[in-house]
């Protein structure tokens, strides 16, 4: 891990993480160690590299790992907490993992035991089945990005080259070739595609290097390492390294066959291979040491995971060299037929009782090795339903070692044993390891909040939740837009069973409703009539109306069609006929009281006599200053 100096050293990035130091340089970041200051918590910094975060393909390639990496909850995938930009310097903010990689530790201890490098493997399968449960691919599987705690837990990272599959995905971008080299599929190096089915090649080449301490393919140049992908093929670890059992060549086989289709489709299908293969070896096969062209670094090592089985004791002779296990010798007088002296004789009947004893010694602690001592054997206790703790103390006192495994259960409480690998009653040798599976409680899944998502955004997001859209009715709402979702039932933060449905209503949106009719009913009458109809009302100023008495509606805006409930109907209410006043055109000529009459919105219509002698109007009818409509015809008389 580097030390080296770091601008950002020192520095407070978005107002939040204090850089401590520089961690490592990757093909597009930097990694440093920070403090999160308001979490106070350790965090892995990753910073674009400079030239990088000007481009925004990059930059965009960048937020899209962290937002597919934050989708991923497992203890088997390193999580990304944050993301963001702070003057130029885009980030993201993920776990700190204090460790090493899996390549640190072949480079340390050379091949694992198949124990070891099975049990690593299991995690980061475990890890990768998740992403690929959700629809997503790593496509960079490699030793360096498996990271191992410091109290053994594995981890998946970077899943900086992950995005979503349909169902194959390109990996070819603008000319650039993402992917270790020598990690990378057929298909990816002739097409430039890679679906899950590319995680389990570079996994099978993982675990090819666990085995043998060397990589399967080397080349002299990265395009001869990808021309071997293509044509040369995987060797079988059991050519490097002398004795592996022929079930993990197997396993590697079924991982790194050219073909795609003849690779297993996901982690998780190939993680049941793994533990078939598991289940198929010994405890010996499983804890040897490998020996051969890559077992040299493993010599210097210490042994991880698996525990070497202890050697039978031999019987001490009387001398014995620093370094070398002494062995019994002694010689047995020859009988000559002569008597010797008899402190010869003494010294020979001593030297026989104390060859005796030892023999018996000897004997004696061979079968107490054999039995009660570390060469015994002992059966697996029944550990079902027992605490961790209690699992612990038990297999303990039988001279076992517990490997820890966990699983949902609908009938073991949470943190209790389920069961155990060997099962109960089996014999084993001392010191041998039991797979202990303990209870995650039943298995559950929270319902999220789906209320204004469409329906295939709400099946999407149901499904990472290892849940089901069920039946969906159709509403009508008025605030909630059409193809929405109203509510779920069961609703956001219920708990349910794996593949359990959901139900959802959508909105139809806002019911349209009739315009009822009510010209010609009076004014009460019609508002109480439209807001029956779940309508609002404006009511204009009254008009007159020679055709609508007074006080009944003489008119609607809109007349007819559909509203949305509380949308506007305008009403217009009648005054009646306009009346006026008669005038008095007494005196005037006809010409004169037309004109009057006319003025006040009336027709003069003069009589028979009128202007035969003086014109000169001497009555009306309607008489002056009778009220009459407006229009109304005024009968004129005269001399």
């Amino acid at each position: 891990m580097t030390t080296a100096s770091h601008p950002l050293v020192g520095e407070l990035v978005d107002g939040r993480y204090r850089v401590l130091r520089h961690l490592a340089d990757g093909g597009m970041a930097t990694v440093l160690l920070a403090t999160d200051t308001r979490l106070d918590r350790d965090v892995a910094l990753k910073v674009m590299r400079p030239d990088l975060a000007a481009d925004q393909t990059f930059v965009s390639r960048f937020r899209r790992e962290a937002r597919s990496a934050a989708r991923l909850s497992h203890p088997n995938v390193v999580p990304v907490y944050d993301q963001g930009e702070d003057d130029g310097q885009v980030f993201l903010a993920m776990e700190y993992v204090e460790g090493r990689s899996a390549r640190e530790l072949v480079d340390a201890e050379g091949a694992l035991t198949p124990r070891a490098a099975l049990d690593l493997m299991e995690s980061v399968l475990m890890g990768l089945s998740v992403a690929h449960d959700a629809g997503y691919i790593h496509r960079d599987v490699k030793p360096e990005n498996i990271l191992i705690a410091d109290n053994g837990q594995v981890k998946v990272a970077d899943f900086g080259l992950a995005r979503a599959v349909t169902s194959q995905t390109a990996t070819v971008d603008d000319g650039v070739l993402y992917g270790t080299v020598a990690y990378l599929s057929p298909e990816q190096v002739e097409r430039g595609i890679a679906d899950a089915r590319s995680d389990i090649y570079a996994a099978g080449l993982v675990l090819f290097e666990l085995l043998t301490g060397t990589r399967a393919i080397e080349g002299e140049s990265p395009i001869h390492t990808a021309f071997q992908h293509v044509h040369g093929g995987v060797p079988a670890p059991s050519e490097r390294v002398t004795g592996l059992p022929a079930p993990l060549d197997d396993l590697v086989a079924l991982a790194t066959h050219r073909d795609p289709d003849e690779r297993p489709r996901g982690a998780g299908e190939y993680l049941k291979s793994l533990h078939a293969t598991r289940d198929e070896l010994t405890s010996q096969q499983l804890d040897r040491r490998p020996t051969g062209t890559g077992a040299a670094g493993a010599a210097a090592g210490t042994p991880t995971l698996a525990h070497p089985r202890p050697t039978r004791t031999r019987a001490l002779g009387a001398t014995a060299t620093a370094g070398h296990t002494p062995h019994v010798t002694a010689e047995v007088p020859v009988d000559t037929g002569r008597e010797g002296p008899p402190s010869s004789r003494r010294r020979g009947r001593g030297l026989l009782a104390a060859l005796l004893a030892l023999l018996l010694l000897a004997g004696g602690a061979g079968y107490w090795y054999v039995t009660a001592g570390p060469g015994g054997s002992v059966l697996v206790p029944d550990v079902a339903g027992q605490t961790r703790d209690e699992v612990a103390t038990t297999l303990d006192g039988h001279d076992l070692e517990l490997t820890e495994q966990s699983a949902f259960s609908e009938d073991v409480a949470k943190g209790n044993a389920i069961t155990s690998n060997p099962p109960a009653e089996t014999e084993l040798a001392k010191g041998s390891e039991v797979t202990v599976v303990f209870s995650k409680g039943p298995e559950r899944y929270e319902v999220p909040e789906l209320a204004g998502l469409t329906v295939d955004a709400a099946k999407a997001a149901l499904a990472k939740r290892n849940l089901a859209l069920g039946d969906t009715t159709q509403q009508w709402h008025e605030s909630v837009a059409k193809g929405e979702i109203i509510s779920a039932d069961p609703g956001a933060g219920t708990e349910l069973k794996r593949d359990q449905e959901v139900t959802v209503a959508v909105s139809k949106g806002p019911e349209p409703i009739p315009v009822p009719s009510v010209t010609g009913q009076s004014a009460a009458a019609a508002i109480a009539a439209l807001e029956k109809a779940d309508l609002s009302v404006t009511r204009t100023d009254d008009v007159y109306s020679t055709s609508v008495d007074k006080g009944l509606v003489a008119s609607q805006s809109p007349a007819d069609g559909t509203l949305t409930r509380g949308e506007t109907v305008t009403i217009t209410v009648s005054k009646g006929p306009e009346m006026v006043t008669v005038p008095d055109v007494q005196g005037l000529s006809e010409a004169e009281a037309k004109r009057k009459l006319k003025a006040a919105g009336l027709t003069g219509a003069p009589q028979p006599g009128l202007g035969s002698l003086l014109d000169q109007v001497i009555d009306t009818r309607p008489s002056s200053g009778q009220s009459v409509e407006k229009g109304s015809t005024v009968k004129i008389y005269g001399l």
